[in-house]
């Protein structure tokens, strides 16, 4: 039995702390899943391989299709110019093989992005990360169907009401099999693409 009232007090706030830390982790982890500024957008494009750039020892032309889903991840980062928000985005590419093989390759990619948003209408942003790409084209030095792939990318984003925006976009992307086949020649180009937020 406690023998004054400030010592009964104090018990009953120490034991309010355990619940006030498991109430603010559930806040913010609800937070973290917030899904109520998530976006779909809809990218198309050309990509191109280019001999002599690194390894790469082949041309390979595509045609691209790229629907990505966005999630905010972090909002209100910096300040300035470089006010901005963290976004995670996932796609699925589809790319049609033009050359040297008519085939086709698909993927899913998973990258870290930073929106610059000082200005409401024009807001450049870049990302990178990387994934896999199953090919179905016989290209000359890959030895794996299975490959890896790693992309660096810049864009501008030109925002409208309710959501909406036009994006476009240049893209460095890596294709290899990490050296899990041989051979490995692989293949360093660019992707030039443009695409539209929903």
């Amino acid at each position: 039995m406690l023998s004054n009232p400030a010592q009964a007090t104090a018990m009953k706030f120490l034991r309010l702390i355990p619940i006030a830390a498991l109430l603010l982790g559930v806040s913010s982890t609800a937070q973290a899943f917030d899904t109520s500024h998530d976006t779909w957008e809809l990218l198309v494009g050309y990509g191109e391989s280019y001999p002599g750039w690194g390894l790469t020892e082949e041309r390979v032309s595509t045609i691209d299709v790229v629907p990505r889903y966005s999630h905010l991840t972090i909002d209100h980062l910096g300040w300035g110019w470089l006010r901005g928000q963290h976004w995670t985005l996932v796609e699925l590419p589809v790319s049609a093989v033009l050359s040297p093989d008519d085939s086709a390759m698909v993927g899913g990619n998973f990258f870290a992005a930073y929106r610059f948003t000082a200005s409401d209408t024009w807001q450049p942003y870049i990302f990178g990360g990387g994934g896999l790409v199953y090919s179905f084209a016989d290209i000359k030095g890959m030895g794996a169907d299975l490959n890896g792939d790693y992309q660096f990318a810049v864009g501008l984003e030109r925002h409208f009401d309710e959501g909406r925006a036009l994006l476009a976009e240049i893209r460095y992307c890596h294709i290899s099999n990490a050296g899990t086949r041989d051979p490995n020649v692989p293949l360093n180009g660019l992707k030039f693409m443009v695409g539209f937020r929903f």
